[in-house]
This record gives structure tokens, C-alpha cells and sequence, in this order.
């Protein structure tokens, strides 16, 4: 039998609720508080770590929150099924620089997990949220938009996109034109789904035009080390397979994205995270 992992975010903060879980018994609910900074203009400031400072005198945490069903821990294969930094990440970029991307935009999430980033962008456009059908994802997926209804205020189309596929579903080639944002966290963790992830990628970024006239990914992700006795060192080997299969595409630009935007979810923003954006040239 394989063995399975667990997130790290439980090790950080508490998130779990005595709520059950109304997809699959075996599943928990965790819920994620987080701070919408517009709402408060003038209350809040950043620290050095990048963290979100607000004024709470003598009143209750301004703050909204999403629940979220999944797995506590899952084998390698299905850890889409658990929630990770990187999705904790991209929502922060999100909330802070949805002003940034066209209003008339959709959003196409790739590899979405149990869906709480493409539920954090549906508060600002339509969404198209994406992964393959393994475990019933997507319909964990479809669940997770139903609990969180309250927070969407745009529909979130849920669809399969298997990366080792040849063909993207015509559904999302129709969109196309009105995606501006591809988004994605936590994909980068198997050699062979990365490559395929970083080839869908470029496909996509590279189709027919969108409404500013180029299309822009954003990638987050977790460089997690280990230590090889061929390398005598402390390497991240998926992450370096990653820059590896990015370092080969044509007619886009790579770049590292500053993390220098306020936290607006709870939890570690450690110095391994970070954010890739590859734009159409």
C-alpha cells in the first residue's frame, strides 16, 4: 500500500470545523478565513514578512471566510484531493490584483484540486475551473462551489482537462478569447504531469488572442527539498525539472513574480513558495 501524505498548512494553523462533510464521509471541512482590504480603506498596512495589519480596536476581525471539503491525506498520485500553500497563495494574488485583469475577463483554472482558488476568482469573473476525474474530484469540486454559493458572485463551469491528453475540451477553445488569466497552484510534483502541464501551458498561452491581446499564467508553486546522496546536496528536484521544461518554450516570456503583495489568508508564506508568470510574446 502506498503511503500517503498530508498537507503541511495543519501543522500551521487549525483550520478544521466539526462541520461533516456532505460529499464523501471519509472527507473533513476546513474553513479559511480571510481579509478583503478594499472594504477597509485606510485600516490596514503591511509589514515586512508582507503581512496584512489591520486595525481591530474593540470590534470583531472584519473577515470572510470559505469552507472547504477534502481529504486530510491522500497518496501522491491524489493530492489534489488535500489543499496546499500554493492555492493559499494565488488567492492572495488574486484578491489583490483582480482590479488588474480586463472585467470582461473568464478565468481558467488548471489543475484546481478541491476548487478554492477558482471559488476566490469567481468573487471577481466567471470562472472555468478544471482538473482530471480522478477520485471524483470534479464533482467534490462542484460540491465545494455549491457551499461557498454566498461568496461567488459570478458562475464557475466545471470541466475535465486531463495535461496528458492531446485535446483541450472545445468548451475552454471557444472561451479562449475572453480568457485573459490562466491560473494554476500546486501542480508542479511529478516529472511526467509536468511536463504535460508546462506543454498545456503553452498551448494555451499561445492560441488565439485574448482581450488585452495577451494571455498571462500564473503559476504557484513550493519548492520542497530533499537531500541526494548523488548530489551530496539539498536539492528540489521537480522544481528544477519545472525551469527545466519551462527554459524550452518558445513565443513566451517566463518570469518570477514578486510574493511582495499583503497576505490576505492565513497562513505561512514561507520563503520556499513562489509565483511564475508565463505570457504570450
Amino acid at each position: 500500500m502506498d503511503d500517503e501524505v498530508s498537507s503541511e498548512i495543519y501543522q500551521e494553523n487549525n483550520y478544521f470545523t466539526r462541520k461533516k462533510p456532505t460529499f464523501d464521509d471519509k472527507n473533513v471541512v476546513s474553513k479559511f478565513n480571510f481579509v478583503l482590504p478594499q472594504r477597509w480603506p485606510g485600516l490596514m498596512s503591511v509589514d515586512a514578512d508582507g503581512d496584512l495589519n489591520v486595525l481591530r480596536k474593540n470590534s470583531a476581525s472584519p473577515t470572510e471566510s470559505i469552507e472547504i471539503e477534502h481529504k486530510q491525506s491522500t497518496i501522491i498520485d491524489m493530492v489534489g484531493l488535500q489543499i496546499w500553500r500554493g492555492a493559499l497563495l494565488l488567492a492572495d494574488w488574486l484578491i489583490y490584483n483582480h482590479d488588474k485583469i480586463p472585467t470582461d475577463s473568464v478565468i481558467l483554472e488548471l489543475g484546481s484540486g478541491v476548487g478554492l482558488t477558482s471559488i476566490v476568482a469567481s468573487m471577481y469573473f466567471p470562472v472555468i475551473c478544471t482538473d482530471i476525474n480522478r477520485g471524483n474530484i470534479l464533482g467534490l469540486i462542484e460540491s465545494n462551489v455549491s457551499r461557498n454559493k454566498n461568496l461567488s458572485r459570478h458562475p464557475v463551469r466545471v470541466l475535465e482537462l486531463d495535461f496528458l491528453s492531446p485535446d483541450i475540451p472545445q468548451e475552454i477553445l471557444e472561451q479562449l478569447p475572453n480568457i485573459s488569466v490562466i491560473i494554476a497552484a500546486d501542480t508542479v510534483y511529478d516529472d511526467t504531469i509536468t511536463e504535460a502541464f508546462v506543454r498545456t501551458v503553452h498551448r494555451l498561452v499561445t492560441s488565439s488572442p485574448s482581450p488585452s491581446g495577451k494571455r498571462s499564467v500564473y503559476i504557484a508553486l513550493e519548492k520542497r527539498f530533499v537531500f541526494t546522496l548523488s548530489d551530496c546536496d539539498t536539492v528540489a528536484p521537480c522544481y528544477e525539472y519545472y525551469l527545466k521544461c519551462l527554459d524550452k518554450l518558445t513565443g513566451v516570456k517566463c518570469e518570477e513574480v514578486s510574493l511582495a503583495f499583503p497576505k490576505s489568508f492565513e497562513y505561512d508564506r514561507v520563503k520556499e513558495l513562489v509565483l511564475w508568470k508565463v505570457t504570450s510574446v
